[in-house]
């Protein structure tokens, strides 16, 4: 690191700037804070930094009016945007806005650090604007605050002045069609048509039809012409959902298309042309197709140019609550009634339920207890029989206790003695390793799902010789 690189921290809270000094100093980079927008663009009038860390929301001059100022005065000084609202409206705001990167709060220090490593690195005078141009858009429901959604917000903001094809993964009913509706609808095309077709919905013989469309008398039945998805959504954006259920022989066909934007409809002997961005989905390993000759391996290369990995909705179980309470508002504007609430017991069963139909099946069971539980406050009693009889969770507990129960058994057999000095560190290792790999690194998110603070965290982490000690960056944000 360049030890003359200069960072300026612009945030109203004073907590906020004292910890993002004490680590970027900690890198070797001179920091200046601000506690204001406005003090830091009268001193950008006599000096250039080379990165800032700004909030969005501040008193007077807001952090998104910093980044429009700072956008069209010095487009080549990379500005990461930090927020407490980690929604996917932030996250396209600060995109839109020209950001170099969006962090949302609470941040791990290390996280932070890493971020203005990578800003003063390409701060080379040469960076392009980010911003598009500004459309009308439809709104486009996208819950979550969890870690493993940031990313998805992250990649949509990432992806919304771009027309390139994009594969989104994830089990069924985590909201895949959600994610590829925001892309559009955040993208260049979104005046233009959105054509959702589900590949694995139609039956093999009309699939090529459907997609491509058929000239009179193709085939019997075919009473007329019809324009098939592709030229319905031409200028748009056509998004084919379960893409790895779709034949082989129509793969072909479909990487033509993909090659050269154009086709002809069955039966048809004229060349069409179309100009369409194309999004597909699966909740298949399409890897392991291509493996077992399923799929083909170029029409997977071809789609798989940029890859959004949906989290499933046991992965993002902070999102439950919010989720619920949004369901149950939406249930009740469709009976037009007053929403029911969940007392204790029951949201809390709600967010430690494996959800094995993600947030389809959450929505489901919001729209039954709407209808069928009895009074305005929902009690545990009153859940579906079948989500209350499903103790998968139960009996894994049951489980891994019957084989705690069996291994202590095998040593006193053994005569061994001091048992909870070997047990106890090896149990805390796995809960922490396994927190951290849920997390996906974060230290911040791996403590609250333990029970712990971070430096508490740290701290073991370092004594049982999990990972490197970085007592340097303990401070939470």
């Amino acid at each position: 690191m360049n030890e003359t690189a200069q960072v300026w921290v612009i945030d109203d809270d004073k907590a906020i700037r004292w910890v993002l000094e004490k680590a970027l100093r900690a890198e070797q980079i001179t920091v200046q804070t601000f506690s204001t927008a406005a003090e830091a663009l009268r001193q950008l009038d006599s000096e250039i930094p080379n990165a800032i860390l700004t909030d969005i929301r501040m008193p007077g001059i807001s952090g998104l009016a910093l980044l429009d100022r700072i956008h069209h005065q010095h487009p080549a000084l990379p500005v990461i945007v930090m927020t407490a609202h980690s929604d996917l409206d932030s996250a396209l705001s600060a995109y839109q806005g020209g950001a170099f990167e969006y962090l949302p709060k609470p941040f791990d220090v290390d996280d932070a650090t890493a971020l203005v490593r990578r800003a003063i690195s390409q701060h080379q005078g040469t960076r392009q604007p980010n911003a598009v141009t500004a459309t009308t858009v439809a709104a486009t429901e996208i819950i979550g605050k969890a870690p493993a959604m940031q990313e998805v917000f992250r990649a949509i903001g990432r992806l919304s002045r771009s027309h390139l094809t994009v594969l989104i993964t994830g089990e069924s009913g985590t909201g895949k069609e959600l994610v590829a509706r925001a892309l559009h609808n955040h993208s260049p095309r979104a005046n233009l048509p959105f054509v959702a077709l589900n590949t694995a919905a139609i039956p093999k013989d009309l699939l090529e039809s459907e997609l491509f469309g058929h000239e009179k008398g193709a085939f019997t039945g075919a009473h007329g012409q019809r324009r098939g998805r592709f030229e319905q959504a031409n200028g748009g954006t056509l998004f084919l959902d379960e893409i790895g259920d779709m034949p082989v022989e129509l793969q072909t066909r479909l990487l033509r298309v993909l090659a050269d934007g154009s086709f002809y409809r069955v039966g048809g002997h004229t060349e069409i042309r179309v100009d369409v961005r194309i999004i597909t989905a699966t909740h298949q390993d399409l890897e392991q197709r291509v493996q077992q000759g399923l799929f083909r391996e170029d029409l997977y290369h071809r789609l798989n140019v940029i890859r959004i990995h949906v989290p499933a909705l046991r992965q993002r179980g902070e999102d439950i609550p919010l989720l619920t309470g949004h369901f149950m508002q939406q249930a009740a504007r469709e009976l037009d009634a007053e929403p029911k609430t969940l007392d204790d017991d029951t949201q809390r069963f709600m967010n430690l339920y494996s959800w094995p139909g993600n947030v389809r099946q959450l929505e489901n069971v919001c729209r039954w207890l709407m209808v069928m539980s009895p009074g305005q406050i929902v009690h545990l009693d009153q859940l579906p029989a079948e989500l209350r009889s499903d103790n998968r969770s139960t009996q894994d507990e049951i489980e891994w206790e019957k084989a705690l129960q069996l291994w202590i058994r095998q040593r006193l057999v053994r005569n061994e003695h001091s048992l909870l000095e070997y047990a106890l560190p090896a149990f805390e290792r796995v809960m922490i390793a396994s927190a951290l790999e849920f997390t996906g690194g974060r230290r911040i998110e791996a403590a609250k799902l333990l029970g712990w603070g971070r430096n508490t965290l740290t701290r073991k982490i370092k004594e049982l010789g999990i990972g490197p000690d970085d007592a340097d960056h303990d401070e939470e944000t």
